[in-house]
């Protein structure tokens, strides 16, 4: 069943992302359909909570079917962290640093330790009527790498090697990278429950 999802993000980059990871669903903007302004305050204290404040706000600006994404990487020798707080992370409250400044700060607090097991999550959540909703949570787990590589994907990509490909992220083709990524491997059961199910919407 193809379906038009309004996606709960202002990032033009992650729509392109996930375009491909939802073929046969038209995916659109808030600002596509006559929001200029959508900022939800992410309280949550999990991949989850956050996707569903994001997914369900939009679903009650539009009463229509939302989609929303919540991922971050979490580091094992970090307790989790940056975890759901990855895209502030080292902000301490002011400007949001670069990616290379976030990850020469991950990579300097794990400076001396060899335990460096991590992984990316994603969150997908679909609101798709009031108090109706589905969620997919995935992962792709690999290692902080000792210093970047690659000059593909972005955000943590060129530090997350994975050791069964003797690759970071950051060195995977984008078609290689959608096969077993979080995102990817989360919109593709997102996909398969939205092909199985027959939405009253």
């Amino acid at each position: 069943m193809a379906m038009q999802l309004i996606v709960a993000t202002n990032n033009a980059h992650k729509i392109e992302e996930l375009r491909p990871l939802f073929v046969g669903h038209e995916l659109l903007m808030p600002q596509d359909v006559g929001i200029t302004v959508f900022d939800p305050e992410e309280t949550g204290e999990s991949f989850f909570e956050n996707a569903h404040i994001k997914a369900e706000t939009l679903f009650h600006l539009t009463n229509k079917p939302t989609l929303a994404d919540d991922s971050g990487l979490c580091v094992d020798a970090l307790d989790g962290r940056p975890g759901i707080g990855s895209a502030r992370y080292g902000s301490n409250g002011e400007g949001l640093l670069s990616a290379e400044q976030k990850n020469t700060l991950l990579l300097s607090e794990l400076e001396g330790i060899t335990a460096r097991s991590c992984a990316f999550v994603c969150c997908l959540v679909l609101h798709y009527g009031p108090r109706k909703f589905l969620c997919v949570q995935e992962t792709l787990e690999g290692e902080i790498a000792l210093a970047p590589r690659g000059q593909g994907g972005f955000g943590y990509d060129p530090i997350v090697y994975l050791p069964t490909l003797e690759k970071t992220v950051a060195e995977l083709t984008q078609e290689e990278k959608n096969l077993i990524s979080h995102r990817g491997k989360a919109a593709k059961k997102m996909t398969a429950i939205i092909g199985a199910l027959k939405f009253d919407v």
